[in-house]
């Protein structure tokens, strides 16, 4: 029983090793990279068969890749109510960096979805504009 599961795990390595030898996951850094990345996990989908385990594992690799190149979805919907207030009040970076008690650069990163907006940011905004931290964290 036991040199049966020992087989049917090293055959089972020997596919994700080969899945990883044709297409090898890495950091997604390009649009270029990217586009092939997705290519790829689409010449998966039309598969008349069942994907095994070991593909399913390889794809959903590829899918973390490619969410982490995109970044979060749903911090946008925020970032774009933040944006929208900053206007209204007519508020700039230097401002908003006062509100957070943060650097201006981490401000303009927030503003530019290159960093999240932190539930202690969040708290602060709800309590400077009056509204609720949640709808920071969006």
């Amino acid at each position: 029983m036991v040199i049966d599961q020992v087989k049917t795990s090293s055959r089972s390595s020997s596919v994700y090793e080969s899945l990883v030898n044709r297409f090898p996951p890495r950091v997604i850094r390009s649009r270029e990279s990217y586009l092939k990345t997705l290519c790829h996990i689409k010449s998966f989908k039309g598969r008349s068969r069942k994907l095994t385990a070991d593909e399913l594992d390889y794809l959903s690799l590829l899918h973390l890749l490619v969410k982490r190149y995109e970044g979060p979805e749903e911090k946008p919907r925020a970032v774009e109510y933040l944006k929208k207030l900053l206007e209204e009040h007519k508020l700039r970076i230097k401002d908003l960096s006062k509100i957070l008690g943060k650097s201006p650069p981490l401000c303009s990163m927030i503003l530019n979805g290159q960093r999240a907006i932190t539930r202690q940011h969040a708290m602060r905004l709800g309590r400077y504009f009056g509204r609720g931290p949640d709808l920071f964290l969006m």
